[in-house]
């Protein structure tokens, strides 16, 4: 069975919008004054033990548009990897190495199946609306939250309003020099 992990960044206010300079937040880019070796590191770690990746139509835009054009061990392996792309408006989005689309309608179930094939860590990065939807229906095996020492007063934020009991149970913890932390959840 693949286990799906959510890592997120966000700050102490609960916010992950905009967190490398997408534009839609007057604090557009507030990652970058915190990032320092530890993170990169952790980072490409991370996207290293993935087999997959699992992303949300509007951060798949945003990594489609940067990611094939730039060099090194995390891109190289960001491009090659499969991703799947949940979404309710494009069909074909097949512009990015390895994509293949998820139809919005569809994506609880194709999740659960490619969770229950055979294979290594399926990675969930951004994709605000997908996380939600994946808390909600019980898909995530383990959450990692970066938090950033800051708070930025508003924004997209990463939890549910559902107003549903989620219960996770915290696995480990780090922090690194620069005062971000990250928190390993695993469902309770």
């Amino acid at each position: 069975m693949a286990r799906l992990i959510v890592t997120e960044f966000m700050t102490l206010d609960g916010v992950m919008e905009d967190p490398g300079g997408e534009k839609t937040h007057p604090h557009s880019g507030w990652v970058f004054e915190y990032m320092g070796p530890e993170q990169e590191e952790f980072k490409l770690n991370e996207t290293n033990e993935a087999e997959s990746h699992l992303l949300g139509r509007v951060t798949y835009e945003g990594f489609a548009a940067a990611w094939p054009k730039r060099e090194g061990p995390f891109a190289e392996k960001l491009n090659s990897m499969p991703k799947h792309v949940v979404t309710s408006t494009l069909s074909d989005p097949l512009e990015w190495e390895n994509s293949t689309v998820i139809p919005g309608a569809e994506h609880v179930e194709r999740i659960r199946e490619l969770r229950a094939a055979d294979g290594g860590p399926i990675l969930v990065a951004g994709s605000a609306t997908l996380v939600k939807s994946l808390i909600e229906n019980d898909l995530v095996d383990e959450l990692r939250l970066m938090v950033f020492p800051l708070m930025i007063g508003g924004g997209k934020r990463f939890f549910p309003e559902s107003r549903e009991k989620h219960p996770f149970k915290l696995v480990g913890s780090s922090t690194f020099e620069t005062g971000v932390e990250v928190h390993t959840y695993e469902p309770a």
